[in-house]
Order: structure tokens, then sequence, then C-alpha cells
């Protein structure tokens, strides 16, 4: 089979999503990691608190329930926690229906995060220099493409 000129232009390198989407991950690693300084969190740790912070308060999440919220295992997700609440932001229990499950729930402390986090997705907002609609149609093609990719990868 021989290549032609079309077969090389679209091997090109800034022809990949995949290179864009990870490109414009690590820039956002990169200001969530300035933006989340203040807050003493990592990324990953931010995503569990927001994850958190949308739970019933009292309630919290199932560690499982997490981790399929946020799309990581528990070999990732178990270190964040205990990061988080050796910080004092939030407590793991085991349920006292099933053992084998274990609750994370706020601290008061992991509450309160919540105002000081406030401000950080309209700073985001305003380092990317979209509109907020064009953020929300940008959100919901990247979730039409998640979920694509996901039905692909189980055929």
């Amino acid at each position: 089979m021989t290549s032609t000129k079309d077969d090389e232009d679209f091997l090109r390198l800034d022809r990949q999503i995949c290179f864009s989407l990870n490109a414009a991950s690590r820039a956002f690693g990169g200001v969530y990691r300035t933006l989340l300084k203040d807050l003493n969190l990592t990324y990953p740790q931010y995503l569990v608190m927001l994850a958190l912070w949308e739970a019933p308060k009292d309630e919290g999440l199932a560690v499982k329930r997490l981790g399929e919220r946020l799309r990581l295992d528990s070999g990732t997700l178990s270190p964040l926690l205990k990061r988080l609440e050796a910080n004092g932001l939030v407590r793991r229990e085991r349920s006292a229906r099933d053992e084998r499950s274990v609750t994370v729930t706020l601290t008061d402390a992991g509450a309160e995060l919540k105002k000081a986090a406030a401000e950080v997705p309209r700073r985001i907002g305003k380092a990317t220099g979209f509109e907020l609609s064009e953020i929300e149609d940008l959100r919901e093609r990247l979730n039409r493409l998640t979920e694509a990719l996901d039905r692909s990868a189980l055929s």
C-alpha cells in the first residue's frame, strides 16, 4: 500500500485531536495548579471536593460512587482521599449497613472551603477568553465525544 499526500497530512501531529485535547488538558492543569495553590488543593483533590460539595451534606458519597463520578479507580482515589482526610477536609467511614462500603463526607472545614473555591470557575472562564456560551458548547461537545469513545471502547 502506498502512502498518499492526504495520508501524510492526516498523520501530522497538529491534525490529531488527541494531541489537541492533551495539550489543552496540560494547559488547564497549569492554570488550575496556580488557582488551587491558595486552596491547598491539587486538581484531582479539587475534583473530589466538587463532587462532595454536590452531595447531600450529611450523606456524603460512597467511595465507589465517587470513583464512578470522577472516572477514577480506587488505586488513584484512595490516596487522594487519605490526603484530604489528613488535611481535615473529609471524613471516611465504613457503612454500618455494609462494612465493605466506605462513605466520604465533608468536615466543617471541607464544607467551608467551598466559599473560597467559588472564584475558581470564574477565573478559569476568564483565562480561556471564551464567552460562557462557548464554554458550555465546548463542554457539551466534549461530553458527547467522551460518550462516543466510551461506546466505541465497549464494542
